[in-house]
């Protein structure tokens, strides 16, 4: 039962009430001479059986001239009543509050009145004083404050706890209405009216109440602050039902409302800020989650170092900030690339002295906190208030603190991932190829587009080796992961590709090289005591390598766990090679096989790494078939096609992982670009030989190199009729440089040894190093070649230049 039900069943007069209670008129000796209705009800008797008979009939422990009262002052008497036992007519004992009223000016004679018993059922009575005891407390006690209003909406009537509010007597405000007391109030529970007016109308209109709305406003006789109540509203009426005004009743809950507003905010910043690892982005959150909820205007400063990925050095002065964000009226400035300015605060301002001090700054209506992660100065957060409250109160203060010290922590994280970041593309741009060389076996172009993921940039390579005879060797691979370790990796790896391509090896032979010392360096990281052998990114490497020869036009290649090449020929028919797939490397124990196709003058390779052609919304049939159809122009200048492949797979320059293409145009060494013999395994070959590459030189215009290629064809094939078997063949290129070329059966490799000063032979080879440029050893599975490379002679006007 709510206060006003307990209202409208209450009887003011109480049971004990002379127009209600059962009365027995008694006379100086108790003897009863006057008996009500309500006594017969009550006790039994009528009044023929119970007049002229005394008290103590109805009530048996009374002495007699007494009525049970006896010491009692006639105040005491009338204010207070006894309960008593009182016995039925019927034999029945009954529990009963008596109260008696002593009548004035009696002779108190026989016969004549001179008191009046009044008497009620005690129960009844109970729960009459227990109605009362509410009543009044919920007018002097309850700290609900409870108000009524008329059908007018004007106020009537309001208890002590409004009064206490409000601060002044019911006088002082008797017939106002609600909006007049509360002008700039409103309610703020959502799908309500927001004014006290349109709410109470409501509730006179449906006589629906409304329960626990938060009304905000200022207390009349305290304009400068707000307070949030939670209100209630009844509609009252009377017993025939006609309607008599509203009962609201509302409880301060200022305090618990902005308690819950502020960990409101600090779920909404756990969620809300931090979201990425990028300071600008952060700095915008910040501001957003304090704009308006708990400010009217919001910015945040960094320091520049910070904003760079370094810490602040020490000494030096005060920082340099740069407005990275800020936030008013609900348009927010700022976290996008380019939108950071520089600011600086005079001396005394607020944000100085915060800087200076590295303290927090209170002023009227501006707070600045320090963004500080470990000591370390990161920046300035200003938290601005310019209309009511203008002032922060102290949980307001623990809040803003609160908010920036998360903010600080998501900031330091994201400055070392910057640092981080930074360091890993510079460490992997520098380990990228910076110029790939011009090669006279293809047209090359080439595109890397590092990751947009913000866990770093990822290990894909790409490379072009130049290797003896005027080949090519191809390369792409991807290292697992991202980071600094990932571009360490792809370093590592890049590096030994390199110097075993050097070694003139077959596609797989140098898969499975790779292999067997990525596996080494796993077997190593794994036995040194407290290695992490999750972070050992070398596992999982995947690598394509070919080596194309612009004289046979044949391509071999091979991979390890890679996507295979695109491969259109001059007639621009598209086809990837079924090359086995092998096993990424480290894995050991799978070999790898080559695959040798011919490549016509004029075929486009494409090599690429999966990042290109997969995506988050793309999976990779799709990204082959849209490489593909760019590739299908193939006609097309290189940089142009790796330009259209780029847009078509990467839109934006973006992607989830990094992306490299490498694309390649073969050409061919013409005829005239090529001489080749056969020679008999015998003495007089090396004679031969001389005689033939001095005639091919004469050719070509190379007589300067007459003197040095005599001398290494000598040399070379003297060796090889000594020491090896079978036909021998002399070839001479004219690319970028003379090379020479002696090929026999054998597979044993010359040495370059120093004779001493008494040997007759063994200079041979080692005057054959000084005169030429390089030289070197490659093996097939018929033998092996021997080669030298010489430099033409300045101004040789039948040097072919190189395209691309």
């Amino acid at each position: 039962m709510n206060a006003w039900s307990a209202v409208e069943s209450a009887d003011f007069r109480g049971p004990l009430d002379v127009t209600r209670a059962a009365t027995v008129v008694l006379d100086a000796r108790d003897l009863v001479i006057g008996w009500s209705p309500a006594a017969e009800r009550l006790l039994g008797y009528t009044a023929d059986d119970i007049i002229g008979r005394p008290l103590e009939v109805l009530l048996p422990s009374a002495p007699a001239g007494t009525a049970g009262t006896a010491g009692r002052s006639p105040s005491a008497q009338k204010a207070g009543s006894v309960a008593r036992t009182a016995l039925h007519r019927d034999g029945r004992l009954l529990s009963v509050a008596t109260s008696v009223c002593p009548l004035a000016d009696t002779a108190g004679t026989d016969g004549t009145p001179a008191r009046v018993l009044v008497a009620a059922e005690l129960d009844g009575l109970r729960v009459w004083e227990s109605r009362q005891s509410m009543l009044h407390g919920l007018a002097t006690q309850s700290p609900v404050g409870l108000a009524i209003y008329d059908h007018d909406l004007r106020l009537t009537w309001f208890n002590a706890t409004y009064r206490r509010e409000i601060g002044l007597p019911l006088r002082e405000f008797m017939g106002k209405r609600a909006d007049e007391l509360y002008p700039r109030g409103e309610f703020v529970t959502e799908g309500y009216p927001s004014g006290l007016r349109a709410v109470m109308g409501r509730v006179l209109d449906t006589g629906e109440p409304l329960l626990d709305l938060h009304f905000v406003g200022a207390l009349p006789t305290d304009p400068g602050t707000d307070h949030v109540w939670s209100c209630s509203y009844y509609r009252l009426q009377d017993a025939e039902g006609r309607v008599l005004g509203v009962c609201e009743d509302a409880f301060d809950i200022t305090e618990r409302y902005q308690a819950q507003r502020r960990l409101n905010l600090l779920v909404d910043a756990g969620g809300r800020i931090g979201t990425t690892l990028d300071m600008a982005v952060t700095a915008r959150e910040i501001a957003e989650v304090a704009v308006p909820g708990f400010a009217d205007a919001v910015s945040v400063d960094l320091v520049q170092s910070v904003l760079d990925g370094d810490e602040l050095a020490p000494g030096g002065g005060l920082p340099s900030l740069v407005r990275v964000a800020a936030r008013q009226g609900g348009r927010t400035t700022g976290g996008e690339p380019g939108s950071a300015h520089r600011v600086a605060y005079p001396p005394g301002s607020p944000q100085y002295r915060s800087l200076s001090s590295g303290g927090l700054v209170l002023e009227e209506g501006t707070m600045v906190v320090p963004l500080r992660a470990g000591g370390t100065p990161l920046g300035l957060v200003t938290f601005v208030r310019g209309a009511h409250p203008s002032v922060f109160d102290r949980g307001e203060i623990e809040l803003a603190d609160e908010l920036v010290t998360r903010t600080a922590v998501c900031l330091d994280n994201a400055r070392r991932f910057t640092r981080e970041h930074a360091a890993a593309l510079t460490l992997q741009r520098n380990l990228l190829p910076q110029h790939l060389a011009p090669q006279s076996a293809v047209d090359l172009a080439y595109r890397y587009l590092p990751s947009d993921d913000r866990a770093g940039v990822g290990g894909d390579w790409f490379d072009v080796i130049g290797l003896s005879g005027a080949r090519v060797g191809l390369v792409v691979g991807d290292v697992v992961g991202h980071g600094l370790q990932a571009a360490a990796t792809m370093g590592r790896m890049r590096t030994t590709v390199r110097a075993l391509a050097r070694l003139d090896l077959s596609p797989d032979e140098l898969l499975s090289r790779l292999d067997d010392l990525v596996g080494a360096t796993s077997d190593d990281r794994t036995s040194s005591p407290g290695t992490d052998t999750d972070d050992d990114l070398a596992t999982g490497v995947t690598c394509l390598y070919a080596i194309y020869d612009p004289v046979s036009r044949r391509c071999t290649m091979a991979r390890a766990g890679h996507l295979p090449p695109a491969v259109i020929d001059p007639e621009g028919v598209l086809s990837f090679p079924d090359l086995p797939a092998g096993p990424p490397l480290g894995l050991g124990g799978l070999p790898f096989e080559s695959l040798e196709v011919e490549l016509p003058e004029g075929s486009l390779l494409a090599l690429f790494t999966d990042g290109l052609v997969e995506g988050r919304d793309r999976d990779i049939d799709a990204g082959l078939e849209t490489l593909g159809r760019v590739l299908a122009d193939h006609r097309r200048p290189l940089d142009e096609l790796c330009d259209r492949a780029v847009t078509e797979l990467v839109p934006g320059g973006t992607a989830a992982d990094d992306s490299a293409l490498l694309l390649v145009r073969t050409r061919e060494l013409g005829a005239g670009q090529v001489a080749a013999w056969e020679l008999p395994a015998e003495p007089e070959a090396a004679g031969l030989a001389r005689e033939l590459a001095t005639g091919q030189l004469r050719e070509w215009g190379l007589e300067e190199l007459s003197y040095a290629t005599e001398l290494a064809v000598s040399e070379l094939v003297t060796n090889a009729v000594r020491h090896a078997s079978g036909p021998l063949q002399l070839r001479l290129l004219r690319d970028l440089t003379l090379l020479t070329e002696v090929s026999d059966t054998g597979h044993t490799s010359p040495h370059l040894r120093h004779s001493a000063s008494d040997d007759e032979g063994g200079r041979g080879l080692f005057i054959v190093a000084q005169l030429v440029q390089r030289w070197g050893t490659r093996y097939t599975p018929y033998g092996k070649t021997i080669w030298t490379e010489q430099s033409f002679p300045p101004l040789y006007p039948g040097a072919p230049r190189p395209v691309g």
